[in-house]
């Protein structure tokens, strides 16, 4: 037996090493091979380590396996964000309740007859939506909002397919870690949750409120959580990818700089808060009550700021509290990553920080005149109306 599996066992015989090959004799067996000896617990290929532990895949990932992972999730944010965008689209041309069912793979395959469209149609006129508001809506127009919650709905499923197919296949190559599996379990579990949370948002818009003759619309708590959980998708992504794409600055831990980091991570909190804010702006159409800046209508605090019983409930179902808080979420977050900037100035930072810190602060004031822009819009469309 020993001269079958062992033959070079024969050639060594009183030489030193023969003590150091002994203990890897099965090891070896596998292989056909003798390779120099090693220190005890050291291995020579990562195909030894495998074996070692009992599996046949690579156990640590290379750098070129951590780019691709990073790469990976680089465009899995980028597909979120292109969701956000869509979704927001969406919102905005009342298109989210005109599919008034939910299949994962049924409702992929859109109407293509005129029956099937006159059927679907028919389905929405049984909704509260086509009795309140679109009781003159025409098959064209129903088509038009219909494709327009039908693309929000498909890229979606080609997110979580954009999470979920890639992280199977890594997982299978042995090219993520132990703790980037649990990273990516979290993602593709979010993305999941992220689409059945999306249904339950649309679900609230299509019940019948008997003793309500409001505008049909999804709940605004939904909705906030609807695009919040979309945002930690789309921040965890983008975090983790640039954490395998961009080699980490070596940075002396002085009191500035853990300042500076301190009060990014309150910023980026005071934004995602902001963002949330406009969510319950949007669920409750709060955006058309004042239409004026900065004064709302004639004063700088309104009136029925606190007209709902208990005081709570203004914060998140009073529109006008609700859009009070979203302006000065706003000017705050504003103003934060103002003094964001300035202090970036003040400290040594790598050329890639500064150029983010700059990058920040141009984007917060782009957001801020747009929004400026749209208000005084409105408020000039409003005077021409009165004045008719």
């Amino acid at each position: 037996m020993q001269r079958l599996l062992f033959p070079p066992f024969r050639a060594l015989k009183g030489r030193q090493c023969l003590q150091l090959l002994a203990p890897r004799a099965a090891l070896r067996a596998q292989c056909d091979c003798i390779r120099r000896p090693l220190r005890p617990g050291q291995y020579s290929t990562i195909s030894e380590v495998a074996l070692q532990s009992g599996r046949g895949t690579v156990s640590l990932p290379s750098k070129a396996a951590e780019r691709v992972v990073g790469r990976w999730l680089l465009v899995c944010s980028g597909t979120v964000a292109g969701a956000v965008i869509l979704g927001g689209v969406t919102r905005l041309t009342e298109s989210g309740l005109s599919m008034v069912d939910w299949h994962l793979i049924k409702e992929m395959k859109p109407p293509t007859s005129q029956e099937e469209w006159e059927a679907e149609f028919q389905r929405y006129q049984q909704f509260p939506e086509f009795k309140i508001l679109n009781h003159d809506m025409t098959l064209t127009e129903f088509k038009f909002i219909w494709y327009m919650e039908y693309s929000h709905r498909m890229w979606g499923r080609l997110v979580g397919l954009a999470y979920i197919l890639p992280a199977a296949y890594f997982w299978r190559k042995g090219w993520l870690s132990r703790g980037m599996k649990g990273h990516v379990l979290a993602l593709c579990g979010l993305v999941c949750f992220q689409g059945l949370l999306g249904w339950y948002m649309v679900k609230s818009g299509l019940e019948e409120k008997p003793d309500s003759h409001d505008i049909p619309r999804v709940s605004q708590y939904r909705l906030a959580a609807h695009l919040g959980s979309a945002l930690v998708l789309y921040c965890a992504s983008l975090w983790t990818s640039l954490s395998l794409l961009l080699p980490p600055h070596k940075l002396p831990e002085t009191r500035a700089l853990l300042w500076l980091r301190r009060f990014a991570h309150g910023t980026a909190g005071l934004v995602f808060l902001t963002a949330l804010s406009g969510a319950f702006v949007a669920g409750l159409d709060a955006g058309l009550v004042y239409n004026s800046f900065p004064k709302m209508g004639e004063s700088w605090i309104p009136e029925d700021l606190f007209t709902f019983s208990p005081i709570l409930r203004n914060v998140f179902e009073n529109p006008t509290t609700v859009q009070f808080d979203h302006r000065i979420l706003g000017i705050t977050s504003v103003t934060a990553v103002t003094v964001l900037y300035f202090l970036s100035r003040r400290i040594p930072l790598p050329r890639r920080t500064k150029m983010a810190a700059v990058t920040l602060l141009a984007l917060a004031y782009t957001q801020g005149s747009v929004l400026f822009n749209f208000i005084f819009k409105i408020s000039d469309l409003d005077e021409g109306i009165r004045n008719i």
